[in-house]
């Protein structure tokens, strides 16, 4: 089965943002607020505790919508759902009646949000929850950090503040922050899998997909040992560092425009090679044919800010394209 999972881009300026499709919509400056209230209110830390479980079934799906705090989720053995909640608050402690963890229970499917009744309250709420290793996750935040392990279903990830991180979850779909660093790891798809950040890092590590898109505005791409046909990373403000060995036939475009850009093979997986730079140089140690002369020696190419070559059979395509930076090409 061809899967191929695309990117919703998130609401940023003037919209209005939902943690979950039932919750009261957030806007942005309110959202600002409760992310940042920690600094401004310095009394000690009030908190109330949340828990419950709940039978759901080893291919159950397992949902959760939050506004601030963070959201852990490990997958287990069994057919039972536990959450355990901690409302926060450095305000007055009945704020932390203003704000309500919904729990929707139905056949196969367990749906979690928080929602706040007060405008003005200054609490955030963290979740620690295990689901069934085999079940489907989908969690979305405003202002939090999200963490998924060991859950082999399908597992779907979007926050607006905060790091994306997954491992041990093979059927990852989707990644996404605006404001914070991505990372896969152990994961495995189908089909096309996308991962991206507009102000951090996007790492990949040990992935296998048909295509795999990485990109980010302000931040570093760093993909390896990852296993794909087709891979593209980008980088507005950052460096792409790319390490292991290429698919026979595969395609490959790295792309910064202010940044370095270092590609490290393995293997011998043959290529065609297109590089350029526009404010730096093309670096390679790998031996090229380029321009009919063949050079089966080791040979280092420097001072050049375009390349064209082919490397054995040439079955696999490069396209690497930096404006400002160098391009590194290298074998390990």
């Amino acid at each position: 089965m061809r899967m191929r999972i695309r990117l919703i881009p998130l609401a940023l300026a003037g919209g209005l943002i939902t943690a979950n499709a039932s919750a009261q919509p957030v806007t942005i400056r309110e959202t600002i607020r409760r992310a940042t209230y920690q600094g401004r209110y310095r009394g000690p830390e009030q908190t109330e505790r949340f828990s419950r479980k709940i039978k759901i079934g080893r291919d159950g799906r397992v949902s959760v919508g939050n506004i601030a705090g963070d959201i852990t989720v490990t997958g287990v053995s069994g057919d039972e759902v536990s959450i355990d909640a901690i409302k926060r608050t450095r305000a007055d402690r009945s704020e932390l009646s203003n704000v309500q963890i919904i729990v929707d229970d139905r056949a196969g499917r367990v749906d979690v949000r928080t929602e706040h009744s007060g405008q003005n309250d200054h609490v955030s709420v963290d979740y620690t929850i295990s689901v069934p290793a085999t079940a489907a996750v989908e969690l979305h935040s405003v202002s939090g950090s999200l963490k998924v392990s060991n859950v082999q279903g399908a597992v779907r990830m979007e926050t607006i503040s905060g790091t994306v991180t997954t491992s041990a979850s093979p059927h990852v779909e989707l990644a996404k922050s605006v404001s914070g660093d991505v990372d896969l790891s152990g994961t495995s798809v189908d089909g096309d899998l996308s991962a991206g950040s507009m102000s951090g890092h996007v790492r990949a590590r040990g992935v296998k997909a048909r295509g795999l898109q990485l990109s980010t505005v302000s931040g570093d791409v760093a993909v390896t040992d990852v296993v794909c046909e087709r891979l593209d990373a980008k980088s507005l403000s950052g460096n792409l560092e790319v390490s292991g060995a290429l698919a026979k036939t595969g395609r490959y475009n790295l792309t910064s425009h202010s940044g370095t850009v270092r590609l490290t093979l393995s293997g011998n997986t043959g290529f065609e090679l297109n590089a350029s730079t526009f404010s730096g140089s093309v670096h390679t140690d790998v031996p090229l044919t380029m321009g009919g002369d063949s050079d089966r020696n080791r040979r280092r190419f420097l001072g050049n800010q375009s390349m064209r070559g082919t490397y054995g059979d040439g079955s696999a395509v490069l396209t690497i394209r930096t404006f400002s930076g160098d391009i590194v090409i290298s074998r390990r």
